[in-house]
């Protein structure tokens, strides 16, 4: 699965500005609404719940939140760097900046496990996660998540 297949150029924010998890999760949900045609009330309730089940913050400074929806057709990301890091409840209490909100649809079953594990695999590679770090430009970012070997992995 190649994440140019899920993220979208104009789903990328360089420089997103939050200062608690709850508002992190507002804006991503917003910004995802506008792409998808989904409420962001919905994404926002969905994530949040999907959160209390267990943070979706990986460790490392990164969280994957995600949730499926029904009557959704696709699976589609929202990636965000913020301009500074936040508590996120993370597995290793470590504050969050680069954030990939996932969607699927409800019955995506496989196909979102796949998603999943090939954006947390690109978010444990450590020389694309210093390259998504160091800049705030969404082009760049955009490039740096879907581009090179990473996104040629299955």
């Amino acid at each position: 699965m190649d994440l140019g297949d899920i993220l979208a150029e104009n789903a990328v924010t360089g420089d997103l500005r939050a200062s608690s998890k709850k508002q992190l999760l507002q804006a991503v949900s917003e910004h995802a609404a506008e792409l998808t045609g989904l409420s962001a009330r919905e994404i926002f309730d969905t994530v949040l719940q999907r959160e209390k089940l267990g943070s979706t913050g990986v460790g490392n400074g990164i969280a994957i939140p995600h949730a499926k929806f029904p009557g959704f057709d696709r699976i589609a990301g929202v990636f965000a760097r913020l301009h500074e890091p936040i508590d996120f409840d993370a597995l290793d209490e470590q504050p969050v900046d680069l954030v990939f909100l996932l969607l699927a649809p409800e019955n995506a079953g496989a196909d979102h496990l796949k998603a999943l594990s090939r954006v947390a695999r690109l978010m444990r590679d450590p020389g694309r996660v210093a390259l998504l770090r160091a800049t705030s430009d969404p082009q760049a970012l955009y490039h740096h998540l879907v581009e090179g070997p990473a996104s040629n992995a299955a």
